[in-house]
C-alpha cells in the first residue's frame, strides 16, 4: 500500500513533469516564430539564429535572403551591408509581428526599410560610422483565409503579391548596415484597418504606389497598419470579395477602419446604382457594421484625378459621389478626412506640368522592359503617394482623432496647398517593376 504522502509525492511530481512537458512544447512553439537574427562572420550560433553566411531563402531552413540578392550581402565581422537592395524573408503565420531592428556597423550607413508590399517603415536612417540605432514597428502579416468555409477572393494579379505568401518580408535599401532582427508576435495591438481601391492598396510594384503603404511610416510601434485595399475595387466589390468580412472578423473594440472609395464606383450602372443611393447605402452598411465590433469608422474622400481645365483649375471628375460621402459622415456622425479637397489644393499648387511628378508618368525605357512611355493621371509613384499619406496624417490632427496617439511623434504639420517638391524625395525604389498598370482609373 502506497502512504498518504508518498501519493501526494508522486502526483506533485507528475503534475511537476506535466507542466515542463507543457512549458517546453509552449518554448518550442513559440521560438518557431520568436526569432533573432545576429548578421556578422563572427557570430556564435548558440546565442541565436547566427547569419554568418549569405543564406539565400528556402522553405525547409524558414529564413534567408529572398529574390536573388544574396549576392548583394557583405558580412562585416559583427554587421551586414549592402549597397544594393537586399530582401530578408522568415517564414511565419498570420498575425502581427514586432520587428526591433538594430542598424549601423563600421562604415557610415543610410538604411531603408519596406515591408511586405513595399510598406515604408524605416526612411532613410543615416548613422554615423561605428554608431548604431535600434528601431521598432509592427508588420501585419496576412492570409485570405476567413475561418474554414470562407476565403477572401483574390485577384490573380493579387495571388503572387507579398502580401500574400506565407512569409514575412523586409526590404532592406540604400547605402544599409545591419547588425540585428528580432520578430516577436504580438496579440495585443491597435489595429487601422484601411479599405478602398487602388489608391489606398498596398501596390506589390514598382513604380505604382499609394498612401496605405507610406502611411506605415507615421505610425508608431504602438499600432498596427493591415491595409486590405484593393486595385479596382468598389464598395460592392469589395463586400463581394470578402474583404469586408475579412476585416469584421478581426476588428476588436477601439480599432479603426479608414474606408475611402468611388473611383471605380462612379463606373457602376443600373437601377438603384449612384453616390446618393448604392454608394451611400454601402458606405452607411461599412460604418454600421464597424460599430457594432466596437471599431472607429473614419471616412476618406477620393484623392483627385490629375485633370486639368485650361486656367489652371482642376476639373472635378467624381461628380457627387465625395458630396455623398460628406453627408453621409454628418449623419452618422463620422470623422472625414477631405482628400478630395486637400488633393485639389496640392495639384493645383504644382500645376499641371510639376503635378505629374507625383504620378507614373515616366518616359519609354525608364524601367526594365518598358518600351512605352507610362502616362496615368490617376495612380501615384512613391512620391505622389508618400504626399497622399501626410494628407491623411495632417487631417487625422486637424481633426483631433484619439488615433493621433499612435502616430509619431515628430512629424511636421503639413500643408497641401503647400506640398512638398519631388527634388527633396529620393527614397530609394524598390527593384521588383511592373509596366501594366493597377485595375482601376
Amino acid at each position: 500500500m502506497i502512504s498518504f504522502f508518498m501519493k501526494m509525492v508522486l502526483y506533485k511530481n507528475i503534475i511537476v513533469l506535466v507542466l515542463c512537458f507543457i512549458s517546453t512544447s509552449g518554448a518550442i512553439t513559440q521560438n518557431s516564430v520568436n526569432q533573432t537574427f545576429f548578421f556578422g562572420t563572427a557570430q556564435n550560433e548558440n546565442t541565436a539564429t547566427a547569419i554568418s553566411k549569405a543564406l539565400s531563402y528556402n522553405e525547409d531552413l524558414g529564413y534567408g535572403f529572398d529574390f536573388n540578392t544574396a549576392k548583394n550581402v557583405l558580412l562585416t565581422k559583427n554587421a551586414l551591408t549592402a549597397k544594393n537592395p537586399i530582401y530578408f524573408s522568415i517564414k511565419v503565420p498570420e498575425g502581427f509581428y514586432k520587428i526591433d531592428i538594430v542598424l549601423g556597423s563600421n562604415i557610415c550607413s543610410e538604411t531603408t526599410v519596406k515591408a511586405e508590399s513595399r510598406r515604408l517603415m524605416l526612411k532613410q536612417i543615416k548613422l554615423k560610422k561605428k554608431k548604431t540605432g535600434h528601431y521598432s514597428f509592427i508588420v501585419n502579416v496576412r492570409s485570405p483565409k476567413i475561418n474554414n468555409e470562407t476565403i477572401i477572393r483574390l485577384k490573380d494579379r493579387d495571388k503572387n503579391q507579398l502580401n500574400w505568401d506565407d512569409k514575412l518580408t523586409l526590404e532592406f535599401s540604400g547605402a544599409s548596415a545591419l547588425k540585428s532582427l528580432k520578430i516577436t508576435p504580438v496579440t495585443d495591438i491597435t489595429t487601422i484597418f484601411l479599405a478602398g481601391d487602388s489608391t489606398v492598396t498596398d501596390q506589390d510594384l514598382e513604380p505604382w504606389a499609394s498612401w496605405g503603404q507610406f502611411f506605415t511610416n507615421y505610425i508608431s510601434d504602438k499600432a498596427v497598419v493591415a491595409n486590405y485595399a484593393e486595385s479596382g475595387s468598389t464598395l460592392s466589390g469589395f463586400k463581394s470579395a470578402n474583404r469586408l468580412e475579412k476585416i469584421l472578423s478581426l476588428i476588436r473594440p477601439d480599432d479603426y477602419l479608414f474606408i475611402e472609395f468611388a473611383h471605380n464606383d462612379e463606373k457602376q450602372k443600373g437601377d438603384g446604382i449612384g453616390p446618393w443611393k448604392s454608394y451611400s447605402n454601402l458606405l452607411k452598411e461599412y460604418i454600421t457594421k464597424a460599430r457594432e465590433k466596437g471599431g472607429k469608422p473614419i471616412l476618406c474622400t477620393p484623392t483627385q484625378r490629375r485633370a486639368f481645365n485650361d486656367d489652371g483649375s482642376l476639373k472635378e471628375t467624381h461628380g457627387d459621389f465625395p458630396a455623398a460621402m460628406r453627408q453621409v459622415a454628418t449623419e452618422m456622425n463620422v470623422p472625414l478626412i477631405d482628400l478630395t479637397k486637400m488633393t485639389t489644393y496640392m495639384y493645383e499648387s504644382w500645376g499641371a506640368e510639376q503635378s505629374r511628378k507625383a504620378f507614373v508618368q515616366y518616359p519609354a525605357n525608364t524601367f526594365p522592359n518598358q518600351t512605352k512611355k507610362l502616362e496615368d493621371n490617376t495612380h501615384f509613384n512613391s512620391f505622389g503617394a508618400n504626399e497622399i499619406a501626410k494628407c491623411v496624417v495632417q487631417g487625422i490632427k486637424d481633426l483631433n482623432l484619439d488615433m493621433a496617439k499612435y502616430l509619431k511623434s515628430d512629424i511636421p504639420k503639413y500643408n497641401p496647398k503647400k506640398p512638398n517638391n519631388i527634388d527633396d524625395w529620393n527614397v530609394p525604389m524598390s527593384p521588383r517593376f511592373e509596366i501594366h498598370k493597377p485595375d482601376g482609373n
